[in-house]
């Protein structure tokens, strides 16, 4: 199995994706790949549409499946241009993120108001979103297991990363929130 590790620097704010209630986490996002600890990390709140991040005593922090939901996502887009066929599926059956809970900081850096147009069967609606958000320049550090693959190697998964400059991380991606740069880590050393 071949270990990848990176090093993942915001260049622009990321605004955070679990809603900071309980309730509607339990009703609307869990599934049964949520496990009992990540209902415990969602941050407290009573606002409906605010968003925010994991939450435990330390600070705040990601899941693993945020980043292979991202690979995933760039893989899907990026099918064509690498000429790999069902490459989310491949990404999803041969790449592993670790570790597990990825911290970030102690706490959000701010909030960020913005209201949400949609066009319904009545007309169009607006409502207001409210997310938690930290600033560019935080970074944090990521290992990508790849188990043996003929398609899937390293130079997949870099060009999957360059697409984080472009599209980012994060609520409101299609905003250019979360966009990120990417660094290899080798030993200590980030080259």
């Amino acid at each position: 199995m071949e270990e990848l590790k990176y090093r993942i620097t915001l260049i622009e704010k990321m605004l955070g994706t679990v809603p900071k209630n309980k309730e509607v986490f339990s009703r609307y996002i869990a599934s049964e790949r949520t496990g009992p600890e990540e209902i415990a990390n969602v941050p407290e709140g009573e606002e409906s549409g605010y968003t925010g991040f994991f939450t435990k005593p330390d600070g705040i922090h990601l899941y693993d499946y945020h980043i292979k939901g991202f690979l995933k996502e760039a893989g899907n887009v990026l099918k064509e241009s690498l000429e790999l066929k069902n490459l989310k599926s491949k990404l999803d059956n041969f790449v592993f993120v670790f570790p597990r809970e990825i911290f970030l900081k102690g706490k959000p850096d701010g909030v960020l108001e913005r209201p949400l147009r949609a066009m319904t069967r009545q007309g169009p609606r607006v409502s207001l979103a409210k997310s938690d958000y930290v600033d560019a320049g935080l970074s944090f550090e990521i290992t990508i297991k790849l188990l043996p693959h003929k398609e899937i190697s390293r130079e997949v998964i870099e060009t999957l990363l360059d697409y984080g400059a472009l599209k980012g991380l994060g609520q409101w991606r299609n905003g250019s929130w979360g966009r990120f740069a990417w660094e290899k880590v080798i030993g200590s050393k980030v080259v």
